[in-house]
């Protein structure tokens, strides 16, 4: 089971370009794409879905060419996009059993045990026949994922989905896509570093319609060993930091800012060594490609 994207392309009608000859190859399990608001991911997931053509390039998943024959890849895909809508006044079990049938499960036993076995999956069942303007974030987008489950897809989209939860339904949503994880291919493309740490093997960094850096997590950590350091700073200091040292972010602790700076060997005046962190690849990275700047 494998996803292949070959040099594809895609340039707007008003000359922005999405996405720019991006090469992935992904396998089954947990997917991290990794990048900030207008970085190209949506653009990717939107064309991999088949909801918009490509420029250029080419993609394949288990021999299907997408752009050939996109009634087949939509058989064995499932995706939650960025924003979905729902009918406000049905309920969860009226909706699914509505997308259910339109993915052409028409035997209507097998609908109904797909569809409750989903609800207990995403622990939507207690609350199945509510409407569904009633259900909060994090419920909606449990529905969501659930309606993306429908048909038992091999391919799994999802685009954003943790924007907004707070934490308890963050760490709910982090289980549900572990467990559906194991056994698809499964893409989680987000701008929340968390997401792709807690949950994902494999990941690549995305930025102007690119692929900037791709590999395992760990590993990505494991290449800045030694060469973090961070120190407690007066914030009215940054400016004079990013001067002096190579800056790659700041945040604050307790009230106090704290500067982590880049650099083969342990700077003066105070720098502590620090362990490198999936958000320190991402913020190295994107500085050092002047993508993001230190404030």
């Amino acid at each position: 089971m494998k996803l292949e994207i070959k040099n594809l392309s895609k340039t707007y009608k008003n000359g922005v370009k999405a996405l720019q000859g991006i090469d992935l190859t992904i396998g089954k399990g947990m997917f991290g794409l990794l990048g900030q608001n207008g970085a190209g991911k949506s653009s990717l997931m939107r064309t991999i879905a088949t909801l918009q053509d490509a420029d250029n390039g080419t993609v394949h998943f288990n021999g299907i060419n997408i752009s050939e024959k996109p009634e087949e890849l939509r058989k064995v895909l499932g995706y939650l996009p960025q924003e979905f809508g729902v009918y406000p006044n049905v309920s969860a079990v009226e909706l699914l059993d509505h997308i259910a049938d339109l993915k052409g499960i028409i035997n209507k036993r097998e609908r109904k045990e797909q569809i409750e076995g989903l609800l207990h999956m995403v622990n939507l069942y207690d609350v199945r026949k509510k409407r569904l303007d009633s259900y909060s974030g994090g419920m909606k987008q449990r529905f969501g994922i659930a309606q993306a489950l429908l048909g038992q897809p091999q391919l799994i989209i999802v685009d954003e989905p943790t924007a907004g939860l707070d934490p308890a339904e963050r760490n709910r949503f982090y289980n549900l896509l572990s467990e559906i994880g194991e056994n698809r291919v499964v893409i989680l493309s987000t701008h929340i570093v968390e997401d792709v740490s807690t949950l994902c093997n494999q990941m690549a960094i995305i930025g102007g319609g690119k692929v900037l850096l791709e590999g395992n997590p760990s590993v990505l950590e494991a290449s800045l060993d030694g060469k973090l350091w961070e120190k407690e700073i007066d914030k009215n200091d940054l400016k004079t930091y990013k001067q002096t040292h190579n800056l790659i972010s700041s945040r604050f602790h307790l009230g106090k800012m704290i500067a982590t700076v880049y650099a083969e060997y342990e700077p003066s005046g105070g720098f502590v060594a620090k362990k490198p962190s999936l958000e320190d690849v991402y913020f190295h990275l994107l500085t050092g490609k002047g993508l993001v700047e230190v404030v």
